[in-house]
C-alpha cells in the first residue's frame, strides 16, 4: 500500500548524500517517490560519493531529466504530497524565490507552491548572503518550509552517517512519518 506520493529534487549543491538517504528512507517507508536530478548534481553524486547516478535513480519509483517540463510532476492536476529538494543550490533557491520555473524541480516547486502542498527546502550554502536568506524568506512567507543541512548534536552523532540521518529524520518528522532516524531530544 502506498502512503503518500513524494517528489524529490536532488540540485548541485555539496551534500548529495541528504537527497540519497532520503531517498534510501522514503523507500524503506514504502512511499512512492519522483526524482528529478539536475545535471551538476550528477556530477557532484560521482565526485562526493561512491554511488553511481543510475542507482540512485532506481531508488525511486520514478525518475525524470531535468529539462523535461512535460513531466507529469509539473502539472498541478498530478496529486502528490510534497516535494523536497535536498540538497537546494541557492540558484535553485533563488528560482522557486522568484517564480522561476525553468527546469523540472523549479517547475515542480512553483506548482507545489501554488497548490498549497508540502514545500521542504534544504539549502546547503555556507556562509548566506543577504539574498539568500531574502530568498529563504520569500518562500517561507508562501508557506515553504527551510530545513537547512544544519544537524544537531544532541543525539552526540558518532559518524557522517548519524548526521544525514539528524537531517532526514527531521524531514520525516514534519512529514508525520514515523522514524528512529536520530534521538529525539529529552529532558
Amino acid at each position: 500500500m502506498i502512503i503518500m506520493k513524494i517528489v524529490v529534487g536532488i540540485t548541485g549543491a555539496s551534500g548529495v548524500i541528504y537527497g540519497i538517504r532520503l531517498l534510501e528512507e522514503l523507500k524503506k517507508a514504502d512511499i512512492e517517490t519522483y526524482l528529478v536530478i539536475s545535471d551538476i548534481a550528477k556530477d557532484i553524486i560521482e565526485y562526493e560519493t561512491s554511488y553511481l547516478v543510475c542507482d540512485v535513480e532506481k531508488l525511486a519509483s520514478y525518475s525524470y531529466d531535468e529539462h523535461d517540463l512535460n513531466a507529469i510532476i509539473n502539472s498541478g492536476s498530478f496529486k502528490f504530497d510534497a516535494t523536497i529538494i535536498i540538497p537546494s543550490s541557492m540558484k535553485t533557491l533563488s528560482a522557486i524565490s522568484n517564480g522561476y520555473g525553468d527546469n523540472a524541480i523549479t517547475r515542480v516547486a512553483d506548482v507545489t507552491l501554488k497548490e498549497r502542498r508540502t514545500l521542504i527546502i534544504v539549502p546547503r550554502e555556507t556562509p548566506l548572503r543577504t539574498i539568500h536568506l531574502e530568498n529563504m524568506t520569500n518562500i517561507s512567507r508562501e508557506g515553504g518550509i527551510i530545513l537547512p543541512a544544519m544537524p544537531g548534536f544532541y543525539h552526540k552523532p558518532q559518524t557522517i552517517d548519524e548526521q544525514v540521518n539528524f537531517i532526514v529524520g527531521k524531514i520525516f518528522d514534519i512529514l508525520n512519518i514515523n522514524n528512529n532516524l536520530f534521538t529525539k531530544w529529552k529532558q
